[in-house]
């Protein structure tokens, strides 16, 4: 009504300005039941544009007085819509904070106020008879909800946690399958269905079921390949060591399959460039560890690089993990194998300038292990004991826990296999099993005497033999877990003999960690 009065005047405004610019203000007769009114054209208009507004406020005014009872049930309804919308959230948030009570009178509120949301009423329900531990109401409720399609996935749900909570694990595996069935499921079900599978190491029905929840676009993409990458490297792992060569053969393809699908995902690499390794196939095997280093490098990744060749000297060797390095050269691993290549190749000044890029690096046991070694070969045993030191109190680094004190990597259990495939099909990451559970890793620092020595040590401290072929008595067995290291084509390595250490120790030797 206010945009209409503006128009209004606005016209007037405008005719009777033309009229003035004209300088003719013009006439005008109205004649009506016998009388006669003149006027100049501008008053007429004016009085036309006034009239007219006059009329439609009347029309307006009329109109609103014959819609005040639609308009006062309206103003009902949105106040009692407010109403029961406040009382859902507050029961909601009571239901939550474990207040069963009164999210159950709340909820009993709502179920008077909100009749047009009949759904959130009946979930509002279950959850506070669940706060208030009635579970036969909470399960009546989520029942009750099965009835209604729209709310079969949350009754469904209700009904799985009710189950879990109770120890009925069938119950509660049978309403994720009814779930999961559903034309429109959801990844909860997934997870209890795949959690499932993992739990009873069921790897080939793991991946049928993170192919079916790709296929219903129940999960992304990203996903389900991290997912595929896991289990078949778990499926792998299983594998390898069976009788027949034919299992043998399907679990290297399996591996080979993870590392090509997730190149970043360290378990499935190493144990891909193992079984390839073993196969003769070392040129691809070592194709595979150098796209994983591209892609996420890992200790494990470099030893098993190390490993792939027994009939090479420590400079051969040397200059190969050189080049892996280089692949990715500013990774801290990679820092870190430069230092490591330069001890090998039995260089101490090139070991000092590489070593110097890690100064800034927080002093972990490893850290700590390494740099010892680099100040003994460089002449500073004083230098190499205060580094020793530091490294007793040094925190361990979770990456190194991937290798047991054998030296196996990723030597998981099957449940370990479980966890890693949830935690990198959704967050894409590695988990550390021996270092949560605080077991003890691959030896991070060398021997070294504690105290100050008469005589003075003729040898550098070996962390593990990096001047021969590695042998499983020298480094705890091969980095790939098994017991002998790969055989690979081609001559025979010449035998070299080791110089050994005349030590004298301050006190007994202690024990590798």
């Amino acid at each position: 009504m206010i945009r209409a009065a503006i128009v209004f005047f606005l016209v007037a405004a405008v005719a009777v300005a033309v009229l003035a610019l004209t300088g003719d203000p013009g006439q005008a007769s109205v004649v009506w039941l016998g009388w006669r009114a003149d006027m100049t054209a501008a008053a007429a208009i004016l009085i036309a544009l006034i009239a007219s507004l006059l009329a439609a406020l009347i029309w307006r005014t009329v109109l609103w007085v014959l819609d005040a009872p639609q308009r006062a049930e309206r103003a009902r309804a949105e106040a009692r819509r407010r109403q029961a919308n406040d009382v859902l959230a507050r029961g909601f948030l009571a239901a939550a904070g474990g207040d069963g009570s009164e999210a159950r009178r709340l909820a009993r509120k709502a179920a008077e106020l909100a009749s047009d949301a009949p759904g959130l009423v009946r979930v509002l329900a279950a959850q506070a008879a669940e706060a208030a531990g009635d579970v036969a109401e909470a399960h009546a409720a989520y029942t009750a909800m099965l009835g209604f399609p729209e709310m079969r996935l949350a009754g469904h749900k209700g009904l799985m946690q009710l189950a879990q909570s109770q120890g009925q694990r069938e119950t509660a595996l049978r309403h994720a399958q009814e779930a999961y069935g559903e034309a429109r499921s959801a990844r909860w079900a997934w997870r209890a269905l795949l959690e499932n599978k993992l739990e009873a190491g069921d790897w080939a029905a793991a991946l049928e079921l993170v192919k079916s929840a790709l296929d219903r676009k129940i999960v992304p993409p990203v996903v389900a390949e991290r997912a595929r990458a896991a289990l078949l490297a778990a499926s792998a792992a299983q594998l390898e060591h069976a009788p027949d060569a034919k299992a043998r053969a399907v679990a290297m393809d399996q591996a080979v399959e993870a590392a090509k699908l997730q190149p970043g995902f360290a378990p499935g690499v190493v144990m891909a460039a193992r079984l390839l390794a073993q196969g003769g196939k070392v040129g691809r095997a070592a194709a595979t560890l150098e796209n994983a280093w591209r892609a996420a490098p890992h200790p494990a990744l470099w030893l098993a690089y190390r490993d792939l060749r027994t009939d090479e000297t420590p400079r051969e060797r040397a200059k190969r993990l050189s080049e892996l390095a280089a692949v990715n050269p500013t990774h801290r691993e990679s820092l870190i194998l430069y230092v490591e290549q330069a001890l090998i190749a039995g260089d101490p000044a090139a070991a000092r300038e590489a070593a110097g890029a890690l100064e800034a690096e927080p002093v972990t046991a490893r850290i700590a292990g390494l740099m010892a070694r680099v100040a003994f070969a460089a002449g500073a045993p004083d230098e190499a004991r205060v580094w020793l030191a530091r490294g007793i109190s040094a925190p361990h680094e979770p990456d190194w826990s991937d290798l047991d004190p054998e030296g196996r990597a990723f030597a998981y259990h099957a449940q370990d296999w479980a966890r890693l495939v949830i935690t990198f099909a959704e967050a894409g990451e590695l988990i550390h099993p021996r270092h949560d559970r605080g077991e003890r890793a691959l030896r991070e620092l060398p021997d070294l005497p504690l105290a100050y020595d008469s005589e003075p040590m003729l040898t550098e401290p070996v962390l593990y033999p990096v001047d021969e072929p590695p042998r499983g008595d020298d480094f705890g067995g091969d980095d790939f877990g098994g017991d002998e290291p790969p055989t690979l084509p081609g001559p025979p390595a010449a035998p070299v003999r080791r110089r050994t250490a005349r030590r004298r120790l301050a006190s007994a030797p202690r024990a590798a960690k």
